[in-house]
């Protein structure tokens, strides 16, 4: 899984940057505009470790703000999972909030939280939170008529149960749902250090646009890419060793 999901980001990083090479020499266009094969290896060799700090600072804030997303998830999740008055009103609740468009309030937070690490964690968890809070909601009120019917009628049901025996049976869509939330948090928290932060690979992507350096924006790409093919596949590997183990 993990060598796939690379070689996959690498095949359309290439075809990318070889789409910008054809534009540039059809149109005759100079470096300044899209760089040469030179002039991104000049970039990576100028900033390409600079870039990897940066890329793993953005991964930190983006993995703690994803943990506290699925935390914050489950826990609505299991809230809202039943057919009564309160779950109905969580899960209204939840589709109505996510209406608000998170990049609009992001400034907004930066006014009074300031450009630290705060800031960014919580663009990053909230960007990260209401899709998969959807989809948790959604999981955990679908019942599973065939086993919990056995556990009702010999009265073992409790809601610690329900909600292991839904969670195991639905465990390929959680997995799916929580490395497809891996994106969202890593493009939260580039989103943030974009606007206003003074760290992370979005703050550097900022200033390389400043500078209308697309060499190196393309590197600042390949070491996101790279860096959140490797991260997905570790999670996508742990969702299946997790799910063998609870399997047994």
């Amino acid at each position: 899984m993990l060598l796939r999901r690379i070689y996959q980001f690498l095949m359309i990083y290439l075809l990318g940057v070889l789409c910008l090479l054809v534009i540039k020499v059809a149109a005759d266009l100079s470096d300044y505009v899209i760089p040469g094969i030179d002039a991104l290896w000049l970039s990576v060799r100028d900033v390409g470790w600079r870039y990897v700090v940066d890329v793993l600072d953005t991964l930190r804030v983006a993995v703690i703000g994803q943990v506290l997303s699925i935390g914050m998830a489950l826990f609505i999740g299991i809230l809202g999972r039943q057919a009564t008055w309160f779950g109905s009103f969580i899960k209204v609740a939840a589709y109505n909030v996510q209406a608000y468009p998170i990049v609009a309030i992001a400034p907004i937070i930066f006014i009074l939280l300031g450009d630290g690490f705060v800031s960014r964690l919580l663009i990053a968890a909230m960007i990260c939170y209401f899709p998969l809070l959807l989809s948790v909601v959604g999981i955990m009120s679908q019942p599973i008529p065939d086993v919990e019917h056995f556990y009702r009628q010999t009265g073992r049901m409790r809601w610690q149960l329900e909600v292991k025996i839904r969670s195991f049976e639905n465990l390929s869509k959680l997995t799916t749902v929580i490395v497809g939330s891996a994106t969202l948090a890593m493009a939260g928290t580039i989103v943030a250090e974009f606007i206003a932060a003074s760290a992370g690979i979005g703050y550097s992507i900022r200033i390389a646009l400043y500078q209308s350096d697309l060499a190196k924006i393309l590197v600042a790409l390949f070491m996101i890419g790279i860096t959140l093919s490797i991260y997905q596949g570790i999670l996508e590997w742990v969702g299946s060793a997790v799910k063998k183990v609870w399997a047994r």
